[in-house]
């Protein structure tokens, strides 16, 4: 769990890091949105390509993005069993009474599998390259033309940030817990889906408390500051548009081009 890249900041200097947040929002939308268009394996090595370029212009490292995936180890594995003997065909490769695989399973267990590494890579890249106030401000920007049927945009884009921010930071807290439960003689690695479900108990119930605790200590901190949510709130750093705001965009709309094209070829 302290492995979860997603919600984490990696601060350095790079093109993806400069750009406008609102264009890193909406082209990570975009690119989840064209994923689901994929129907190849064509495609989705285009997408993986896409993926690649993104990590070296932002400088992060490869392998601290991909170990975000082992926290998502078991949702990957239940996706690719329930595809892989679920989906129906006509060549079928392996038949033991009521059980069968097939073709087509395998096929559609591969794509789930890496249409699931994508997505979470994508969205890893999002939050890695955007601080939590660039976030909060790119998000009340794209919900502010909502506020003309009193949708609280500003409250809205806070508590998405504040829940993405804080995702490591629980996970980090719950690693804790286990070994101190651990150092108590606790077992949690051991015994039926039952008894581990159970040994669970002693570190969720600590895990919930901290959670309220942080997050009264968190309110406390920004009333202490003065917080009003945006009644006459002013920014240090106004964001702006620039032009290579705009050619990413351009990149990342011929993306999403040739990403239809392999489904249509």
């Amino acid at each position: 769990m302290t492995r979860i890249t997603i919600g984490q900041y990696y601060p350095t200097n790079s093109a993806i890091h400069r750009m406008d947040p609102r264009f890193k929002l909406l082209g990570t939308i975009f690119y989840i949105t064209a994923l689901f268009f994929v129907n190849n394996f064509v495609g989705y090595g285009l997408a993986a390509a896409f993926i690649f370029i993104l990590v070296r212009l932002a400088k992060v490292p490869l392998l601290f993005l991909f170990r975000g995936l082992r926290a998502v180890l078991f949702i990957l594995f239940f996706a690719v069993i329930i595809n892989l003997f679920m989906t129906p065909g006509e060549n079928v490769l392996f038949s033991l009474g009521f059980i069968s695989i097939t073709s087509e399973g395998v096929m559609m267990a591969v794509q789930m599998a890496l249409r699931l590494i994508l997505l979470i890579t994508g969205s890893s890249i999002l939050t890695l390259t955007t601080s939590p106030i660039q976030l909060t401000d790119g998000i009340e920007s794209l919900l502010r033309p909502l506020k003309i049927i009193k949708v609280p945009a500003h409250d809205i884009a806070m508590m998405m940030t504040i829940a993405l921010r804080f995702i490591p930071t629980l996970a980090e807290e719950m690693d804790k817990i286990m070994k101190a439960q651990k150092a108590r003689g606790a077992d949690l690695d051991t015994g039926g889906l039952l008894k581990r479900a159970k040994s669970l108990l002693p570190i969720l119930i600590p895990l919930f408390v901290s959670a309220f605790k942080r997050a009264d200590e968190l309110a406390t901190a920004m009333e202490a500051r003065c917080y009003r949510g945006d009644v006459n709130r002013t920014r240090m750093k106004v964001m702006q548009i620039s032009r290579s705001d705009w050619v990413a965009a351009g990149i990342v709309a011929v993306y999403g081009v040739l990403l239809f094209l392999t489904r249509l070829l």
